[in-house]
């Protein structure tokens, strides 16, 4: 669900290291500002559940769309602040940076709150630049209309290709031509909004949380605008020194791997799903060369659909289940039902996959993925890398990558220029970091979290047991070890974690 993130307080010490900001003016700029206003409704026609509670205070953060230029245009994001739960609440808010690229985390402010986010203080929630609630919306329509074209002929037809390229062109030729500055959709001016925004609400200093590509917001943040940050969670961490596109396959490979062992390690799993590893990377193989077709009934929610499932979708629907805890036990039943020739189960979960046509901002994730990581790797690279971490699958599937399909090519119509190398340096900081990590996370893999903590020096790791994507949403546990931290980062309580169990699978 969420999934889509100067001087720091007394007792912690300024960020030590930082370098300035590759494409960033050395302070921002003075006509960022910020205004109370109105809360949306609703934030998502429809959906009445994404709606804010009473109590939500909203306001509209104007900032600068390129900072490098004077004369430059304005843009808007809109801000929500939840009140603390607590009679006794901590005075210093926490941020909440969300993840994507893309994402909007906004219509899940409910949601959050229900997991008890805000239960100690205060929580800001922002619709970070170009993302839904944002002025403007970089959606893509037309890339939404060939995601769904997609469910129903089989991901690695090179007409869909082409098809998805074009997409891609025509939504990038629409937002040009409405004067948009693409370029300016990235990380290093999405950290920099953050910054303003902290100043520009009168907020002497806050906590930060990061999730997925919001910790990597936050990492940017803390090394362009370490003031008035007083410690910081990375959840599920993309650290700027591995190059997401060559590192998604493994990522893959690592949290699958521990679900495939998971199962091996529980004797009712392992005598049902024998050789579950084996047996998942031959039906890759066999539904690339021979796809299966699947007739989906109607349902209340939908009409009846024709789905087809080739070796991409198996995977990258493994990879996606990652995000929601309740998938995990009967994700080794569904891979072993399709190797049988059974796909209903596979065919519900790619039927059902995505978000809300129009929610997502394909502007920021293109703008993020062909200015910070494309112009820094090489096609080659990335298939090595796909190859490595899974030598039996076929190169089609491995020229597309989970989650992301064909960046490469996507960006080859994009054009916005690369970001200057600094940007995948480490991050150095002194700040006090908790860094939490979910064994079964195929998106983010765990060995990330030592990556980006051999920078952090007072930094703490955690790595909880069975949980994916997102610790915080996942698990109780994970939700129990942050308020721990942000009480006290020099004693995190993690007793909860060596009491977390396997779930059993379904059998």
């Amino acid at each position: 669900m969420l999934a889509a993130l100067t001087l720091a307080l007394a007792g912690c010490s300024q960020s030590q290291g930082t370098t300035q900001p590759p494409n960033a003016a050395e302070q921002s700029v003075p006509d960022a500002s910020y205004a109370s206003s109105p809360c949306p409704s609703p934030v998502v026609p429809g959906v009445p559940e994404a709606d804010f509670g009473s109590d939500v205070v909203c306001g509209t953060l104007t900032v600068p769309e390129n900072r490098s230029k004077a004369d430059g245009r304005t843009i808007t994001l809109t801000v929500a602040r939840y009140p603390a739960q607590s009679a006794d609440p901590d005075p210093e808010p926490m941020v909440y940076l969300h993840g994507g690229p893309g994402g909007t985390i906004l219509p899940y402010g409910e949601t959050l709150r229900k997991l008890g986010i805000n239960r100690d203080r205060d929580v800001i929630l922002v619709s970070e630049r170009g993302t839904l609630l944002a002025d403007p919306h970089l959606g893509c329509p037309e890339f939404d209309e060939v995601t769904e074209e997609s469910k129903g002929v089989s991901s690695l037809d090179p007409a869909l290709a082409a098809r998805s390229v074009d997409a891609v062109r025509v939504c990038h030729d629409r937002l040009a031509a409405k004067g948009i500055d693409l370029t300016a959709y990235n990380t290093v001016e999405n950290a920099a909004d953050f910054a303003d925004l902290r100043r520009a609400m009168g907020i002497e200093s806050w906590h930060v949380y990061g999730v997925s590509y919001g910790t990597y917001v936050a990492l940017q943040l803390i090394r362009d605008h370490p003031e008035g940050i007083s410690s910081v969670v990375l959840d599920s961490v993309v650290p700027p020194q591995k190059n997401l596109l060559t590192n998604l396959w493994s990522s893959t490979a690592g949290g699958l791997n521990a679900l495939f062992d998971a199962c091996a390690a529980q004797s009712a799993c392992a005598t049902a799903y024998p050789d579950l590893a084996e047996e998942f990377s031959a039906t890759v193989s066999r539904l690339s060369e021979d796809p299966l077709t699947v007739d989906l009934p109607a349902t209340p929610d939908r009409p009846a659909q024709t789905v087809v499932l080739d070796g991409y979708k198996l995977a990258n629907v493994a990879v996606l289940a990652s995000m929601d805890a309740t998938r995990y036990a009967g994700l080794p039943q569904m891979i072993h039902a399709t190797a049988r020739g059974d796909g209903r189960a596979l065919a519900e979960a790619v039927a059902g996959g995505g978000q809300i046509p129009g929610l997502f901002s394909h502007g920021l994730k293109l703008g993020v993925l062909c200015g910070e990581f494309a112009p820094f790797t090489t096609r080659e690279d990335i298939a090595a890398a796909g190859r490595k971490a899974f030598p039996a699958f076929p190169a089609e599937v491995l020229e597309l990558q989970p989650q992301f399909g064909r960046p490469m090519d996507d960006c080859g119509v994009w054009d916005v220029s690369a970001s200057d190398p600094k940007i995948a340096e480490p991050v150095h900081s002194d700040l006090p970091v908790l860094v939490m990590a979910g064994t079964f996370d195929a998106i983010t893999q765990p060995s990330l979290a030592d990556v980006v903590a051999e920078t952090l020096p007072n930094s703490t790791v955690v790595r909880f047991p069975a949980i994916g994507h997102d610790v915080y949403e996942q698990s109780e546990c994970g939700r129990a070890v942050t308020a721990s931290f942000l009480k006290d980062p020099k004693s995190v309580a993690v007793e909860c974690v060596a009491q977390m169990q396997i779930p059993e699978f379904t059998i």
